[in-house]
């Protein structure tokens, strides 16, 4: 590469203007909150803005909803943020002559803290939401998404947010955009601790400074909410203190302002309300309110959490009511202490119900089928490498919880490290591991992993560095928590990366021997002084039986036949292998014979056991949580026809969608059609029937 000497003759063209895309923002609310605190403006003047407590009522009535309806949600971002998103509103909404979000943009990068904005603006009015709408949050009927979702929800939500992070650097862009447009508007962006660990995140604090600096931005704002916690716990004392991080925001160019006490509405609104002077009279240095918070705030239970409440926790309506009034430390408006009450209500009937039934019902016939979560299996195998004293080595970046692997690392626990909220970070790390002699296995959530991963991964696998990887709650997997955390693109982002083997076991038993071999063959491969092999292990969250056959064995790479017929071949594997199962029981049920196959290698298909089966017949339906543009569907009917083996194909999937909250995945699955009757009713079209 060299440098671009090239020169070129300028050319005329007419001035720079942008396309006129009109906002799809609902306008400025009619009437001031319903609920209400008021502080005095810099000028000592009375100010009215939504009451904190009421948003945290809200936002625990809500969850209730939502968790009784199987979804996960969250409390403890939302309550530290409460009172830096009612001064913010408070400001924007006093917006006169013309629109609010004509004066303002409003960015939440904290997705967590969303349905504390949807309970705000309730209380506001604002969109015609009512508290009513609030009692559909996160289910698949709502716009009211598990992080904020533009798509589903243009008149509430600017920017999509969720993945942490990504939308500070679009808050970036909108400010680059308005200063060209030369638009009257500043930018707010909230942005918390963890987030703030991200690799997006440290470009933006550097680029948004240094192109302010240079004239290039509109006034912008940022807030951030320190309070040292993220979801497995206190961020200092598992990765690594934030603090130089913010206090280096002032040599970066911020005009870094402290406020001690984020939960003191008073002194929130007034850093705020100065802010916005400032930042409008000198665009060039952008603003940082430095908010220190406790996640959690307004309930001792979870303020005193290690991970601040971080999801919501409470698994239903049984202790709302006292919930509710700690939050409010005294008497709660008659409308939402009722609300609670319902909610107790609900949840007495229920019990009540379940006793009745339990009574009333014969003795089981037949023991229940035993369960677990597939990444479990994925934790075994690795515990039993270590055993035998392969050096497997665990680098997480804060959810090893959900992805399973903080089995092996209790029960390892000097063989670990967690290097904060930074999945790219995690992955390179992991590469360095593997290059100094360690097997490493590196963990996320499979959306993240294969985003903020990808050239990570590329780049383990060109230094000869490979690693392992667990990413977990794929394709519509984690439903309530909406688009922007469903991967749908898994396979085909890391597919074709060189030296690289996609797995996506569909049980337990399954995991545990596929990462047992896996870890077994690097060794094997490194110890011989070969490049070796990545292996990305995709997993759902729900639970699974622990093996479709009895007494299966799983020989690598190796696709496996779990039922036998010759009128069609039936192709699943991870999260809706059991669809592919339900189908072949479905279709026997009519007298056609399917063949059933689980087929964990995605990106290795094993033609000698599918090839034949395939042949045989000529007909196949594949069935994935993935878009069907180059999923396992797409890759089995590339390597038949490349093989010359004829056949008509149907591939069940995601048809060029992005996915949305839902309660549970199975409500998605319902909506996109992947489903064990579809998958009959799709074998049956093929043969005629």
């Amino acid at each position: 590469m060299a440098a671009d000497n090239s020169v070129v003759a300028k050319v005329e063209a007419p001035p720079l203007t942008p396309l006129n895309v009109k906002s799809r923002l609902a306008p400025t609310p009619a009437r001031p909150p319903k609920y209400g605190m008021t502080v005095k403006n810099v000028t000592g003047q009375p100010v009215t803005l939504g009451d904190p407590r009421a948003t945290r009522a809200l936002v625990a009535l809500m969850d209730v909803h939502a968790v009784v309806g199987g979804a996960a949600c969250h409390w403890g971002g939302p309550a530290a943020f409460a009172e830096i998103n009612a001064a913010i509103h408070g400001l924007m909404f006093a917006t006169t002559g013309r629109q609010w979000h004509e004066a303002f943009n409003f960015v939440n990068d904290a997705g967590h803290a969303e349905n504390g904005i949807y309970a705000l603006r309730a209380n506001y009015g604002f969109d015609n939401l009512t508290f009513d709408d609030l009692k559909g949050f996160r289910s698949i009927k709502s716009k009211l998404t598990g992080h904020g979702e533009s798509h589903i929800n243009p008149a509430g939500v600017l920017l999509s947010n969720g993945p942490l992070s990504s939308a500070l650097p679009q808050a970036q862009g909108l400010a680059i955009g308005d200063q060209l447009a030369k638009r009257d508007r500043l930018t707010f962006c909230v942005v918390s601790d963890g987030a703030s660990m991200e690799g997006e995140a440290k470009e933006a604090f550097a680029a948004i400074p240094g192109l302010a600096g240079k004239g290039r931005m509109n006034p912008f704002v940022m807030i951030i909410s320190d309070n040292d916690t993220k979801l497995s716990g206190r961020i200092t004392k598992d990765a690594f203190s934030m603090q130089p991080t913010f206090e280096a925001l002032d040599d970066l160019g911020w005009d870094v302002r402290k406020v001690d006490n984020g939960h003191d509405l008073q002194a929130v609104y007034l850093a705020l309300e100065k802010a916005v002077v400032d930042a409008k009279a000198n665009p060039t240095r952008p603003v940082a309110i430095w908010a220190k918070t406790i996640k959690g705030y307004g309930v001792k239970s979870t303020m005193e959490n290690s991970a601040g409440g971080h999801g919501f926790p409470l698994a239903n309506g049984e202790k709302i009511i006292e919930f509710v009034a700690e939050i409010y430390g005294g008497t709660v408006p008659d409308d939402l202490a009722n609300w609670a009450k319902s909610l107790r209500a609900d949840w007495e009937k229920k019990e009540a119900e379940k006793k009745a039934k339990a009574a009333a019902a014969p003795a089981a016939a037949s023991p229940a089928v035993k369960k677990d979560k597939v990444q479990a299996g994925l934790a075994k195998g690795a515990i039993r490498a270590a055993q035998e004293g392969l050096p497997v080595f665990s680098v997480s970046c804060d959810v090893q919880g959900s992805t399973g692997i903080s089995t092996f690392q209790k029960a390892l626990g000097d063989r670990f490290i967690e290097v904060g909220i930074a999945e790219a970070n995690m992955i390179s790390t992991g590469a360095g591991l593997s290059k100094s002699g360690f097997i490493s296995i590196v963990d996320t959530f499979g959306q993240f992993g294969v985003t903020k991963g990808n050239l990570p991964l590329t780049m383990a696998a060109l230094s000869q560095a490979p690693v392992i990887a667990i990413f977990s709650h794929i394709g519509f997997q984690d439903a309530a928590d909406g688009a922007s955390h469903e991967a749908t693109t898994y396979f085909a982002a890391v597919s074709a990366i060189p030296h690289t083997v996609v797995i996506a076991p569909s049980c337990s038993d399954e995991a545990e021997a596929l990462m047992y071999a896996a870890i077994k063959r690097q060794g094997a491969d490194r110890a011989a002084g070969k490049d070796g092999e990545s292996y990305i292990f995709f997993v759902g969250r729900e639970n699974y039986p622990l093996a479709w056959l009895e007494g299966a064995t799983y020989p690598w790479g190796k696709a496996q036949v779990t039922q036998q017929g010759s009128d069609v071949v039936l192709i699943g594997c991870g999260t809706l292998f059991s669809k592919a199962v339900e189908a072949g029981k479905i279709l026997a049920a009519k007298g056609v014979k399917a063949t059933v196959i689980n087929n964990p290698f995605v990106n290795r298909v094993d033609l000698d056991t599918i090839g034949p089966l395939v042949k045989a017949c000529g007909k196949v339906v594949t069935i994935e949580d993935h878009q069907i543009v180059c999923g396992m569907g797409s890759q089995i009917s590339h390597a038949l026809s490349t093989s010359g083996i004829a056949h008509v194909a149907k591939s069940l999937g995601i048809d060029d969608e992005f996915g949305q909250s839902a309660y549970v995945a199975e409500h998605l699955y319902e909506k996109h059609g992947l489903t064990g009757p579809k998958m009959a009713e799709a074998a049956l079209a093929l043969l005629g029937k």
